[in-house]
């Protein structure tokens, strides 16, 4: 038998949807040991510009209850190189929505270095975090 497949993936994870799960079962369903990381409460507001409705301890406490999660670990940085010096993992799982842009463009060429096959999966249409957001709005 052959070394382990590991498989990474990351988000924001913020009021956890089926889009969220049908990622993480996806993914798991490609590899055999999956990491999940969470980005921290900074990093979204860096690069989203709003706060995360969901404090980062339990958003990685709701990951980490999933049975295709092997394990979490908090996300600093939306550079997958810096993840993947920290967990050697082989596939990187992202939704299929992001094919084509320039950000995972350059991605998928710098993980490609390192022996990383960067995989997209099937976005789940319907609910978004942004959409639950403007619903709790009209609440």
């Amino acid at each position: 038998m052959g070394e382990k497949l590991i498989g990474f993936t990351a988000g924001t994870f913020d009021m956890f949807h089926i889009g969220h799960l049908n990622l993480l079962k996806n993914a798991k369903s490609r590899c055999d040991y999956l990491i999940v990381g969470v980005n921290s409460d900074q990093l979204v507001e860096e690069y989203k510009k709003k706060k995360a409705v969901v404090p980062l301890d339990e958003r990685m406490e709701i990951i980490r209850a999933i049975r295709y999660v092997d394990e979490v670990m908090r996300i600093d940085s939306l550079d997958k190189v810096v993840s993947w010096k920290k967990k050697h993992y082989d596939l990187l799982f992202i939704g299929d929505d992001w094919k084509g842009n320039p950000r995972w463009i350059k991605t998928e060429e710098e993980m490609q270095k390192y022996g990383v096959k960067v995989v997209y999966l099937p976005h789940t249409e319907g609910t978004t975090s942004t959409l639950l957001r403007e619903k709790l709005v009209e609440y």
